[in-house]
């Protein structure tokens, strides 16, 4: 993704998960047990850090562009859709099988955030 998809993608993903965050405070405080709405709130916070590493990213990429730093904001946006959409999944439908996939989320950021460092080492030279 280039700069402008990825700061609409990632503003789109705050709107969303301050939506989220509201949602999981008022509305299902009471429908959800306290573990789960601690399940929640993880999905938030980590949706909104991503959602913002994703608008750091297109503001880095015209400095250290590259293809790394485009697979890195594609991993960002990959990582909310299966950690935290897997963790929203299971605090509504109680469905732990839901659990096993929300690794592979967690992977793609910890991807990502290494190629934002490897294409600012890079740039550095």
């Amino acid at each position: 993704m280039n700069e402008r998809p990825l700061v609409v993608a990632g503003a789109i993903n705050m709107f969303i998960a301050v939506g989220c965050g509201a949602f999981g405070a008022h509305g299902l405080k009471k429908m959800l047990s306290e573990d789960m709405l601690a399940v929640w709130h993880t999905a938030v916070t980590y949706q909104a850090m991503h959602a913002l590493g994703m608008i750091a990213v297109a503001l880095l990429l015209p400095r250290f562009g590259g293809a790394m730093m485009r697979w890195a904001g594609n991993l960002m946006l990959a990582g909310i859709v299966i950690f935290s959409g897997s963790l929203y999944l299971l605090a509504l439908t109680g469905t732990r099988v839901l659990g096993a996939i929300t690794p592979i989320g967690g992977a793609a950021f910890l991807a990502a955030w290494l190629l934002v460092a490897w294409s600012a080492y890079k740039g550095m030279r």
